[in-house]
């Protein structure tokens, strides 16, 4: 990866999301689909960056923030996408922007959670911080064959080190960056959540 300003991967995700954080902390206006999307582009790469245990989720997280990218050219805000698919009947079907959005939510929480385990862990190991991650978030809604997959997967996951590297960060830079990660897309989390919520969807599907 070249080392340039350019590829500050945490830095894109964390300036994004306290941008998408501060719409929601204002109160006064909805979430908008496109810049929500994009914010949520920057955040795939993170799980290419993690190896063959999280390719099911970098695979399906990809192909969902596409949809909703999609999706904004004709749809200006989050409740505007719930409310069309709410009244077209298919909240829940495989392919509605609403089951995606609920999805790629699920993607954004895991790499918070990631994040967090990972600056409360001593060590170079990422083992731990993403098998907790990963059950916290994934497992409950994952099928035997692909918490397997995923157990297997762990022994490949690069180590902190690696992935400082990867990410063209040092180890101060990245913590800084989680952080503010951390805060923002718990703000943007709980904003869906609250939206699903509020629609009587419910958001364990």
């Amino acid at each position: 990866m070249a080392n340039s300003e350019n590829e500050k991967i945490l830095r894109k995700m964390a300036d994004a999301f306290k941008e998408l954080a501060t719409t929601v902390n204002s109160q006064t206006a909805d979430m908008e689909v496109a810049p929500f999307s994009r914010a949520c582009s920057f955040v795939s790469p993170l799980f290419g960056c993690l190896g063959i245990a999280f390719k099911f989720a970098e695979m399906d997280y990809v192909a969902k923030v596409g949809d909703l990218a999609e999706a904004s050219k004709s749809i200006a805000t989050l409740k505007v996408m719930l409310d069309r698919d709410i009244e077209g009947n298919c909240v829940r079907k495989a392919g509605s922007h609403t089951r995606n959005l609920l999805r790629v939510k699920r993607g954004l929480d895991m790499v918070r959670v990631l994040f967090e385990q990972i600056l409360a862990t001593e060590g170079d190991s990422l083992k731990d911080p993403a098998s907790k991650a990963y059950a916290q978030v994934f497992a409950p809604h994952h099928g035997w064959a692909i918490r397997k997959a995923v157990a297997a997967g762990m022994y490949a996951l690069p180590t902190k080190a690696q992935l400082m590297k990867k990410l063209n960060e040092d180890e101060a830079s990245a913590r800084i960056q989680m952080q503010h990660y951390v805060a923002a897309s718990s703000s943007v989390v709980l904003y869906i959540d609250k939206l699903f919520l509020s629609r009587e969807l419910g958001i364990d599907w």
